[in-house]
């Protein structure tokens, strides 16, 4: 594999901007000497996300940005799956209420559609699929998972999304409650990049 000399995160949302560069941080040091800039820094449009699991959306952005930039990307694709949803909202997670990226809409769609269901049918669980692609046609894609249930009014005031409303399994707080790197610790998006980590590492020549 070639050795890259800047990485591009494939997202343009803030708040993704900031966790994923924390967790790559955490997770592959050597990146703290390298280029890490997003999607939005390179003026990269947005691209159609027609895939049907998180994995083909992860790719269709990382590979948009390669194809852009023809500089190594990674991209996630995440979402809430509710269990007595039969998964939903799934892959849709960021457009429930029918606009793309109106987080207390969604939010508070969800809530409503699940005012009537009791604690022990509230069971959830993010999913992220983490997608790396680079210009010489590698590309890997790496999931993680954060099991919890879902609480009846949104609590905290940290994280973004579907956060203040999931209670992580073995905790007695919502997802927004707990400090970044509490989160990162525990969080699909966490699990999925850590387990990428490798083939980041590789594909700039250092160590994960």
């Amino acid at each position: 594999m070639s050795e890259a000399s800047r990485l591009i995160l494939a997202t343009h949302n803030a708040h993704k901007v900031v966790e994923l560069r924390e967790i790559l941080a955490a997770a592959v040091p050597a990146l703290a000497n390298l280029t890490v800039v997003s999607a939005a820094d390179v003026a990269a449009p947005e691209p159609v996300e027609d895939g049907a699991t998180f994995a083909q959306n992860a790719l269709i952005k990382a590979r948009a940005i390669v194809e852009l930039t023809g500089e190594c990307a990674v991209a996630d694709d995440s979402g809430l799956c509710v269990d007595v949803m039969g998964g939903a909202p799934g892959i849709f997670s960021a457009r429930w209420c029918g606009r793309h990226g109106d987080d207390r809409a969604n939010l508070e769609l969800l809530l409503a559609q699940l005012s009537d269901t009791p604690a022990r049918h509230r069971r959830a669980r993010f999913v992220c699929a983490a997608a790396l692609v680079t210009p010489g046609g590698e590309e890997y894609v790496r999931s993680g998972e954060l099991v919890g249930t879902l609480l009846e009014r949104p609590v905290g005031s940290g994280g973004f999304g579907y956060d203040p409303i999931l209670q992580p399994e073995g905790d007695t707080r919502s997802l927004a409650q707990l400090d970044a790197a509490e989160k990162n610790a525990i969080s699909h998006r966490g699990r999925a990049l850590r387990a990428l980590a490798p083939q980041i590492g590789a594909a700039f020549g250092v160590g994960a």
